[in-house]
């Protein structure tokens, strides 16, 4: 059996359960929700089981404790195949009155809400998962912490052993947990087979809509392009018509995308809303990025060696990788990831921001020769907030792929290589 690599969600879910009697993990196909469920349960019953799922649906209707008994906190994977099983878990949380009973896990496409009679509203609690970190996947070594960098230490150190042919490898191998420690050939396919099954299937299937493969996979290389941008979704739908040729109206490319979103293939990052001393208007568009950079690898159909010798594509797959990451320890944190960028075009990549009121600002540079723009870019970014009216920043970051070391600056920015970071 395959080693179980610990994941940033198993803290999630075990502070989840500490405070909620059931707990619904969600997130997209392959991102390990029921190997990770597994490890925190005491009983399992997989609805889907080849041999006895039809058997389990029969005496659940008979009697739900058939289904829900078991050593707790008990896991049932696949729960969406009977709906009701929403209800049942719902209800039986509410009589026996504890907390760390039930773990749901299931299809990332959502099961039929109409069915249901209680949303389990302060009954059952959701947990998002996505796909693997670097330091998750084991490919950063995790010598500098992100929840320390709030700290402000005076010094970091650590060492970069990540090459450009291993960055341009993890953003085409992605972070789904079927690809780590695979070969470079079987984990290369796992993006490619994700995307066309959610193609093919899931994308129709998420609320039984037929939706055209071609225009989807149109609108997919259009959003794939502009990943890490603020484009508008009518943009996203003349950018098909131009380059694909295609008819396509603003309100398909919208009810397309928001198929995609519901299951949670694009994971978009918000925009951020500080105070400014400036009279600059904030611009509100979200960041256009997926769950996994992997994706718009597979859509733009790219390999390791085509990134290597096209930097723009490098640079924007590598920053949606970081995005990813710090998304996740950010999420750790308990915090939130977002973007800013105001009418003046002046733009932080990354602002990380935590429950207390503290955050700290990340650029993102693949290379070394953009550290010092970079750098200058992060303190005229701090300059533009209003510190009377919030924080000053916890930290400036410049986060890098190819840097050799991790240090602090003598004006006190951070430079950190992602083969270095961890939450």
């Amino acid at each position: 059996m395959k080693e179980y690599l610990p994941r940033i969600a198993d803290r999630l879910l075990a502070d989840a359960m500490e405070a909620k009697g059931a707990v619904l993990i969600e997130g997209p196909k392959w991102c390990g929700k029921t190997t990770t469920a597994s490890q925190a349960a005491k009983s399992v019953i997989h609805m889907d089981d080849p041999i006895m799922g039809a058997n389990y649906v029969d005496m659940f209707y008979l009697d739900p404790s058939n289904i829900l008994g078991g050593e707790v906190p008990h896991l049932i994977d696949e729960w969406q195949l009977v709906p009701k099983i929403w209800d049942a878990v719902r209800y039986e949380v509410d009589r026996r009155g504890e907390f760390n009973q039930f773990i749901l896990t299931g299809s990332s496409v959502p099961p039929d809400l109409s069915q249901l009679i209680h949303s389990g509203a302060g009954r059952i609690t959701k947990v998002k998962m996505k796909t693997m970190t670097l330091y998750e996947s084991k490919d950063s070594s995790g010598v500098v912490s992100l929840e320390s960098l709030f700290d402000t230490p005076e010094k970091i150190s650590g060492q970069n052993e990540l090459t450009v042919g291993d960055l341009a490898f993890l953003i085409c191998r992605g972070g789904w947990p079927q690809a780590v420690g695979q070969t470079e050939k079987v984990a290369l396919r796992q993006a490619y087979d994700y995307y066309n099954v959610i193609m093919e299937s899931d994308i129709s299937r998420v609320d039984n809509v037929s939706r055209n493969p071609n225009r989807m996979k149109a609108i997919m290389r259009s959003y794939s392009r502009n990943i890490g941008s603020q484009i508008k979704y009518a943009g996203i739908a003349s950018d098909v018509r131009a380059v694909d040729s295609m008819s396509l109206s603003n309100e398909t490319v919208y009810s397309y995308i928001e198929a995609l979103k519901n299951i949670f293939v694009i994971d978009e990052i918000p925009a951020w809303n500080p105070n400014i001393r400036s009279k600059s208007a904030i611009r509100t568009t979200c960041v256009r990025n997926f769950c996994d950079q992997s994706i718009a690898v597979a859509a733009l159909k790219v390999t390791p060696d085509i990134l290597k010798n096209d930097l723009p594509t490098f640079g924007l797959l590598f920053e949606s990788m970081c995005l990813r990451d710090l998304g996740i320890y950010a999420q750790y944190l308990g915090g939130d990831l977002y973007r800013y960028r105001d009418s003046s075009d002046l733009e932080c990549d990354a602002v990380i921001v935590l429950p207390d009121g503290r955050w700290g600002a990340a650029e993102i540079k693949l290379g070394i020769n953009h550290i010092d723009e970079a750098a200058e870019n992060l303190k005229k970014f701090r300059k533009t907030i209003n510190t009377e009216r919030m924080k000053e920043p916890s930290f400036l970051m410049v986060l890098s792929g190819t840097v050799q070391f991790a240090y602090r600056r003598s004006d006190g920015v951070y430079v950190v290589p992602i083969g270095c970071l961890r939450y």
